[in-house]
């Protein structure tokens, strides 16, 4: 296998509201949602209060990280490629990306780079707020100011799938399904996240949807660049709470 996939950090995260109800946000937060939701074109007889719930989670303003899966690879004593995958996971936010801080800092290397799918829309945009928004320095990785885009140490599937087709957007599941890839989705997709979350308070399962996402995320990789695939006994998961 290419040495350079031992330089890569692969990382997925699962958002919610910022609370569970929008009664409880204070009211110039309900103001700016109120903004926010018009200019989005809600569904037509949705409130406020219902659109918040559906969408909130995924705007770093209204939302929240609960969990932060990340993947690398190592060398097993056979020297053969291993994808190590660590969980984190907080209902307090702060503590979870101190956490997150901390873990880059164990790979922080002037090689390192960050991969996700739909990253440099979503995932780590959205870090990069919420870590301002809780008082926390941006680590280097994260920190894009000042930085040529060629300094910029990110990958993207997405962006790698697209081949410059910007209109074009193909998600994760698709890629894994074309790719043959084994994709556990723990019962949940994205969209349910948030109720998973706050109605039936089962943090572990939401945990464990987003570490096969960040397994998924390494094996389409692995696809694009023509790398040797790995199997499941390759894989191992450690979830940290």
């Amino acid at each position: 296998m290419n040495e350079d996939i031992y330089n890569i950090l692969f990382l997925d995260i699962e958002t919610v509201a910022c609370s569970e109800r929008y009664d409880e946000l204070d009211e110039r937060l309900k103001v700016q949602w109120s903004r926010k939701a018009h200019y989005l074109n809600k569904e037509e007889g949705m409130d406020d209060a219902e659109f918040f719930d559906l969408k909130a989670g995924i705007y770093a303003e209204f939302g929240k990280v609960i969990t932060i899966a990340l993947g690398y690879f190592s060398k097993n004593e056979k020297a053969e490629p291993t994808l190590r995958i660590t969980t984190l996971s907080d209902h307090d936010e702060a503590q979870l990306l101190k956490a997150f801080k901390a873990v880059l800092a164990k790979f922080a290397n002037d090689h390192l780079l960050l991969c996700a799918h739909n990253g440099k829309e979503f995932d780590f945009p959205y870090l990069s707020r919420r870590m301002l928004v809780n008082g926390i320095r941006l680590p280097d990785v994260l920190n894009l100011s000042g930085k040529k885009p060629w300094e910029v140490k990110h990958l993207d599937t997405l962006d790698l799938w697209k081949f410059g087709d910007r209109k074009h957007f193909t998600s994760l599941e698709l890629l894994c399904c074309i790719f043959g890839i084994t994709s556990s989705k723990s019962g949940i997709d994205g969209s349910q996240v948030n109720e998973v979350y706050y109605r039936e308070k089962d943090l572990e399962r939401i945990a464990d949807y987003c570490a096969q996402d960040v397994a998924a995320t390494a094996q389409v990789y692995l696809k694009m660049k023509g790398l040797e695939d790995i199997d499941a006994s390759q894989i191992h998961f450690v979830t940290i709470h």
